[in-house]
């Protein structure tokens, strides 16, 4: 962790917080009800976490994409391909009820995770890269299944 640019870090840490807070508000009724009268519905619970995992996970395939522009020929061919598969499951995958959405994001930011591991291992991502995706991801998956278990 120790290699990860501070301002890298920092913002993956801050982009922890939507998910979080719907974990929080899930796990403390007190508080999601407070949040749902003065906030709105949208903002507590699996809702928030399904609308922001939904944007991560879009935003990722830019990321990706900009991975691939590293690459030449058909690695780069590949990557853009890959790239968009984030966005493409977000789109497709996350919707209907929010146990199905929250599993169906799960899976999405797993097999994220997968895709960062692919981009890193031919050179396309930074280093550090890695140490920072598992520790977000694992957080992020957490709080998605507080939304869909509890």
């Amino acid at each position: 962790m120790r290699s990860i640019p501070k301002s890298a870090l920092a913002l993956g840490l801050a982009g922890l917080l939507p998910f979080l807070w719907s974990a929080l508000t899930v796990l403390a009724p007190d508080l999601g009800l407070w949040a749902a009268r003065t906030l709105g519905p949208r903002f507590i619970g699996p809702y928030v976490g399904l609308s922001y995992g939904t944007v991560i996970l879009s935003f990722m395939s830019g990321v990706l994409w900009g991975f691939a522009t590293r690459a030449s020929g058909m690695v780069a061919a590949s990557g853009y391909a890959l790239s968009v598969i984030p966005a493409l499951w977000a789109f497709v995958m996350v919707g209907g009820g929010p146990v199905g959405a929250g599993v169906n994001l799960i899976f999405g930011f797993v097999g994220l995770l997968g895709l960062d591991w692919l981009f890193w291992r031919h050179g396309l991502a930074p280093r550090w890269w890695m140490a920072l995706r598992v520790a977000l991801s694992v957080v992020v998956v957490i709080c998605l299944a507080v939304g869909v278990y509890l």
